[in-house]
């Protein structure tokens, strides 16, 4: 979701039909971010960090903020949104996590995901989804019409002026050796499945068998995630780094053979995307939003199926001529999905959410 604010919103701020001022909280305000740089600000006097003051800023500050500068709409980014208030709302819902695959929220985020993503598709007068899948997950779980869903897609920049971190360094300082490299970007959770790859090492020959580099964010799932590994026997065919910088993830990028992300369920997939404009090969998940960003571009299985992986992978790893198909097929299908596009279907929607008078002047977007 912050790849999201950040990429839309200098975007959209851009544009001659709105006028965009965003809403920030106390620590974002502070920080050298696009915000202020493209748009106007407002502070809501709340700190995002604490997840009871961040609800409690989208739900009482928002909307008298809104009215207070006169905005037309409010459009919240993060799922979630204020139930009350006389500006017409627009949300962002980017998935079902906290239902389809409630392990994925921790603590307490679990459990208000509950109550106020269903209250925010509610309220909305329009609401936003990163793929035609989770439209359908709206009608089917949350009984919201699709007449008011709509569907804008991601999407993947280019690298920017990063300078990746040498192969060689990233090799020794991860013990990779000279191994070929499965890279699994992405936040350490049981729904990203990665339980199910080790399964597909471990059915693989250990004289080819890759070394699996996941990366993203620690998480208490770690601890389970090295069990498995141990009772597979592939402990030293996984690394999990701390979280990386982007230099390192440039340069993971660039040394990794494969990219597998055969999550059980997405609202978009992200790293797919990533990973194709950066010329990597993909292995997906045949599930959720993964086939409507893949296309034909990457290898799509089933994501309960090890054996299956095991196969793709060990194939995939012997063909250097498929790898590099896939390369080429992946660039071309990332190259349909710009940011620039999603801002046009985004303003697009806040016309819907304002007929039949249609957008007059201004948005709001709480960052």
């Amino acid at each position: 979701m912050e790849t999201y604010a950040r990429e839309l919103v200098p975007r959209l701020a851009a544009r001659e039909d709105l006028r965009v001022t965003c809403l920030v909280n106390r620590e974002t305000a502070g920080v050298d971010g696009p915000w202020g740089k493209a748009c106007p600000m407002e502070v809501v006097p709340v700190r995002a960090s604490n997840r009871i003051e961040w609800v409690r800023g989208e739900q009482q500050y928002v909307p008298r903020i809104a009215s207070r500068i006169g905005t037309d709409l409010i459009h919240s980014l993060g799922s979630t949104s204020p139930f009350w208030g006389r500006v017409p709302r627009v949300t962002t819902i980017h998935d079902l996590n906290y239902l389809l695959v409630p392990e994925a929220h921790f603590g307490l985020r679990g459990l208000g995901m509950r109550a106020l993503i269903p209250g925010a598709a509610r309220c909305s007068r329009r609401v936003i989804v990163d793929a035609a899948s989770t439209r359908e997950d709206l009608r089917r779980h949350l009984r919201i019409d699709p007449a008011k869903v709509d569907v804008v897609p991601l999407a993947a920049a280019p690298p920017g002026p990063v300078t990746p971190t040498p192969a060689a360094a990233l090799r020794e300082r991860l013990g990779l050796a000279d191994r070929s490299v499965l890279l699994s970007p992405g936040a350490k959770r049981p729904h990203k499945n990665l339980a199910t790859v080790l399964q597909a090492l471990a059915r693989m020959d250990a004289a080819v068998r890759p070394v699996l580099v996941a990366t993203g964010y620690r998480t208490p799932y770690e601890e389970e995630l090295w069990s498995r590994a141990a009772a597979l026997g592939v402990s030293q065919d996984l690394v999990m780094p701390p979280r990386l910088d982007a230099a390192d993830l440039e340069g993971l990028f660039a040394l990794a053979t494969l990219v597998v992300f055969v999550s059980r369920y997405e609202g978009f997939g992200l790293p797919v995307l990533e990973a194709m404009v950066r010329g990597v090969p993909v292995v997906a998940a045949n599930t959720s939003a993964l086939p409507e960003v893949a296309g034909d571009a990457a290898v799509l299985v089933d994501p309960e199926d090890p054996g299956a992986l095991a196969g793709v992978l060990g194939r995939l790893l012997a063909d250097a001529d498929e790898r590099a198909q896939l390369a080429e097929s992946g660039r071309e299908r990332a190259a349909g999905f710009t940011w620039e596009r999603s801002a046009e279907l985004t303003a697009a929607s806040y016309v819907r959410a304002v007929q039949p008078a249609g957008l007059r002047s201004s948005s709001t977007i709480p960052s």
